[in-house]
């Protein structure tokens, strides 16, 4: 430590060495850290790991909240959003409207976007937390939860809800989903009752010119026209009140043209008709409408959409080449008070050629060094805060675990974002250099980082290939392309 006069006032000086190394690769700089209160206007560096709607929103707040910040936004991929590009339906884009919000979080002074800077791998979570004052962890949720049982992972065409949904939306890593895909089969198995075993239920029995007006993947469209599925059957291990789904999504699937919705026990969805009365009004609408559809009279359609309830899947049952036939499932019920499911001797086979399981998302984290539950899925945290890191935080799925919409991650990351605030006012700052010593680290490496500007560039150009096919936009799924214009 040493002391000098800056500005008439005794400031003490720590210089600190960082040496290159394997993990951190900083180059060879010192920096002068000068411990002062946030009140003296130090500007406040903050990075966050992530831009979905945590990681954006919590920057939308804490850029309210602080006059004199510098948030630094770090994206995995050369290209903004998260799960609102990759996650969201293509035939929902009303809801993607929300990227307007975030595009001009993007444009502010104050922030930064750090796109293909993939955290944990092309950067130590480390390198940021000795660089900024602030770390967010807001990366949501890479892989899913599985059934673990038999044929699950040898079973030719049983795959996965999460990498059919980044298949038909462009996820670069998913993009390759047509050569394990067979759309051949007449029948389909869906394993899960939430708003995304939906999503992919509409997509698959959806009209092909009303996904065509939709920003899908040019690639899976193709795929999608040579479909021969006709009965879908979705299968939900508890009943019709445990039912994860929204009204929203679920009056969708009732209005597809020629697709009609059956519920194979229809005598479980009537017995909704005495507690409809004393439940929440969400619920209650919810309930009502599912009541409405099973006792309706519809014609015939050319395409159905099953709902089965109480049915746990325990083996996914292949032909003489290793090609999924049936699904075997244990028959379920219900603990009269807990509602705890109880699986019985019972079984049931549901006749398919292609399964996917859609029950749920699961977060993964960045380094094996970072505090992590593994059973919850979820980093070990108190109030956003983890543990053992100060100035580190966690937002949106990596805290909560994957449930709700992009509303209550909203409400997630104001939370949060009230709590840093709160923190800082407490806290003694010493100047960080931020994004200087991540660039100068990748520079060194010959890593390309994308900014803003080259976002916006890719952006003209998926909108520019969309128009001339009558889309919002065609997006670019091959990473290497997406450098190559934004760089």
């Amino acid at each position: 430590m040493r002391q000098f006069t800056k500005h008439g006032k005794i400031v003490w000086i720590s210089c600190l060495k960082h040496s290159q190394s394997k993990h951190f690769g900083s180059p060879l700089i010192r920096l002068c850290r000068f411990t002062t209160p946030v009140r003296c206007h130090t500007i406040i560096q903050c990075a966050v790991v992530g831009s979905g709607p945590a990681g954006m929103y919590c920057a939308q707040r804490l850029l309210k909240g602080l006059e004199r910040v510098k948030i630094d936004i770090y994206e995995s991929l050369p290209v903004p959003f998260g799960l609102v590009r990759y996650g969201v339906a293509p035939d929902h884009p009303e809801v993607k409207n929300v990227t307007n919000t975030f595009t001009s979080i993007l444009s502010e002074d104050r922030v930064e976007f750090c796109g293909n800077i993939h955290i944990g791998k092309d950067v130590r979570t480390k390198m940021l937390q000795e660089a900024y004052h602030i770390v967010i962890l807001s990366h949501g949720a890479d892989a899913e939860r599985v059934l673990g049982i038999p044929g699950e992972s040898t079973a030719k065409n049983v795959i996965s809800a999460r990498e059919f949904v980044g298949w038909y939306n462009g996820l670069p890593q998913n993009r390759c989903m047509q050569n394990k895909l067979d759309l051949e089969c007449e029948e389909a198995v869906i394993v899960g009752i939430g708003n995304v075993a939906l999503d992919v239920s509409r997509i698959l029995l959806s009209p092909i010119d009303l996904l065509a007006e939709t920003d899908i993947t040019e690639e899976s469209l193709e795929v999608l026209k040579k479909s021969k599925i006709r009965r879908l059957t979705l299968l939900a291990r508890r009943g019709p009140l445990q039912v994860a789904f929204t009204i929203k999504e679920f009056r969708e699937m009732t209005k597809i043209p020629d697709v009609l919705t059956i519920f194979d026990q229809p005598e479980m969805v009537s017995s909704l008709q005495s507690v409809i009365p004393d439940l929440p009004r969400p619920r209650k609408r919810l309930m009502d409408l599912m009541l409405q559809t099973s006792k309706a009279t519809v014609p015939a359609a050319k395409k159905e959409f099953h709902i089965r309830f109480l049915h746990s899947p325990t083996s996914f049952n292949v032909d003489e080449d290793g090609k999924l036939c049936s699904v075997t499932c244990a028959i379920n019920e219900l603990h009269p008070e807990t509602k705890k499911v109880l699986s019985t001797s019972s079984q049931n086979t549901i006749m398919g050629g292609l399964a996917m399981r859609s029950i749920g998302y699961q977060a993964i984290p960045l380094e094996s060094e970072l505090p992590f539950d593994v059973h919850q899925g979820i980093y070990k945290h108190q109030v956003g805060r983890l543990e053992g890191m100060p100035g580190t935080y966690c937002c949106g799925w990596v805290q909560t675990g994957p449930e709700g919409v992009i509303l209550s991650t909203m409400s997630n990351a104001f939370a949060l974002s009230g709590t840093i605030l709160k923190d800082l006012k407490s806290m003694r700052i010493e100047e960080k250099p931020g994004l200087d010593i991540v660039k100068n680290y990748l520079s060194a490496q010959g890593h390309p980082v994308v900014s803003f500007e080259g976002w916006r560039k890719i952006d003209a150009e998926e909108q520019r290939r969309g128009k001339a096919k009558g889309k919002p936009r065609e997006k670019m799924t091959d990473v290497g392309e997406m450098i190559q214009i934004a760089i």
